[in-house]
């Protein structure tokens, strides 16, 4: 099986999502990709551990694609072997009334991983410079000042936000939180096998919505912005990694293979050892129990 390095995919200059690919042949069966996978999110899981004790970064994994991507079955996959106390999975849908009082970015402060801990946004902050710029109606149900109609929704508006979120993701990595971002790059023709197979197979009906339809005539539209937003808010502190998601079980191992490695930068995360005084005691405290 071919090698995943994941400088590979990583962005680090300008990109054209057109020229990029959405399968990756590495001459591998399912069962080997599955087995390559397994092995990663055990030592995910075993890091995982290790963070906790540490109790010092927090790390923030950013899922974003398109509908079928594989966002969902990809978070069940990668991080199943995660003790449930250090991972906590949120997804991003239309804000409720509560949250548009609020700043747009106020509910994803609110969903950052605690220290020790990894937080996983399915669908993250970048739906505001996505969704919304296909549908900038939305803009207006956030009562912004100086935005009353769709024509105050200028290009200075969206170059605004796009600050915004370099400077949100600036100030959480600087507080302790590693931030690794994941553009699932499928293809239109995958996609729509994928709502096929939701009509045909009865298990998936549930997954099938007339509303995956509507945005999928916006296709052009949303690589358009998905390239622009990937492009103006890849830092070296919050980069963004393109990942072939026409291939599921590829897709899952070369995720988790760049968050392993990534994680092994961070040579710091060790297990605290034990107090010095403690450790001096310790055939005192042995004796105390054995005496029980």
């Amino acid at each position: 099986m071919k090698s995943i390095n994941p400088d590979d995919f990583k962005v680090v200059d300008k990109i054209k999502l057109s020229a990029l690919p959405t399968n990756l042949e590495v001459g591998a069966s399912d069962e080997k990709k599955e087995n390559k996978l397994e092995k990663i999110t055990a030592k995910l899981s075993e890091l995982q551990d290790v963070m906790y004790a540490h109790n010092i970064y927090g790390v923030l994994i950013c899922l974003q694609g398109m509908d079928t991507s594989g966002k969902d079955s990809l978070i069940r996959e990668v991080f199943k072997g995660f003790n449930s106390r250090g991972v906590v999975v949120s997804s991003f849908k239309t804000p409720n009334s509560t949250e548009l009082e609020h700043d747009y970015l106020w509910r994803h402060y609110l969903a950052l991983p605690e220290k020790g801990k990894f937080a996983i946004f399915n669908r993250t902050h970048y739906e505001n410079v996505l969704v919304t710029r296909v549908h900038p109606e939305y803009i207006l149900n956030e009562n912004l000042p100086g935005i009353e109609k769709l024509e105050d929704i200028t290009p200075e508006f969206w170059e605004n936000r796009m600050e915004q979120i370099r400077n949100f993701e600036k100030h959480i990595t600087q507080n302790g939180i590693i931030v690794l971002k994941f553009f699932m790059h499928l293809s239109k023709e995958e996609q729509r096998q994928r709502l096929l197979r939701r009509l045909e197979e009865g298990k998936h009906n549930w997954k099938f919505s007339t509303g995956d339809l509507k945005e999928r005539e916006h296709w052009e539209e949303y690589m358009e912005y998905y390239e622009e937003a990937i492009n103006k808010t890849a830092t070296k502190e919050a980069p963004w990694y393109v990942i072939p998601a026409d291939d599921k079980e590829m897709a899952r191992y070369i995720v988790g293979k760049i968050i392993w490695e990534e994680m092994q930068k961070y040579t710091d995360i060790k297990e605290p050892e034990m107090d010095d005084k403690i450790r001096a005691n310790i055939a005192v405290y042995k004796e105390m129990l054995d005496k029980e």
